[in-house]
């Protein structure tokens, strides 16, 4: 893999990302990955920062709240349909997915947290704020689309300290 600047592939990111990418954690214990279609990237407090939402109610929670990072890996040009799906779908706490779906953990180059190695686009982020979205913070109408069932998310905002193209 070779070190890219985090912004230049962008475009690229941001038409990939509604069609699911993987968000990987690890509390030094367990690694888990999930799907996400929800994200962006963006420059805050002088930093390039990726933006990742996880709800409450995900085994993801409880591992992410447990460190201080996270990857994000895009798959740009490999077929990981069903792989997305699956990890969109089941949850950690009763499965294994990366030995499920036969996917290739790699380790990260500066964060604690596995790439999956499938993807050809990695993101490596130290987490440097948390917000929790609730029904005073959000408008009425997304939380009534998105949130009516009470299972809001809580904002990652991870420092992108590393990104790499395979």
């Amino acid at each position: 893999m070779k070190e890219v600047m985090y912004n230049e592939y962008a475009k690229e990111v941001l038409e990939a990302l509604p069609k699911g990418a993987f968000l990987s954690v690890s509390d030094g214990n367990e690694d888990n990955t999930m799907t996400i279609g929800w994200g962006t990237i963006g420059f805050m407090w002088g930093k390039p920062i990726f933006m990742v939402m996880v709800r409450y109610s995900r085994h993801t929670y409880r591992l992410i709240e447990a460190s201080d990072c996270f990857t994000v890996s895009i798959p740009l040009q490999a077929n990981l349909k069903k792989e997305l799906g699956y990890c969109g779908s089941k949850s950690g706490r009763d499965c294994d997915k990366w030995q499920d779906l036969n996917l290739t953990k790699l380790k990260a180059h500066k964060v604690n947290a596995p790439l999956v190695g499938e993807c050809e686009l990695h993101y490596e982020c130290k987490i440097i704020s948390r917000q929790e979205v609730t029904s005073q913070t959000i408008m009425p109408d997304m939380a009534t689309t998105f949130y009516n069932d009470n299972n809001y998310h809580v904002l990652y905002y991870g420092e992108i300290v590393g990104t790499y193209l395979k």
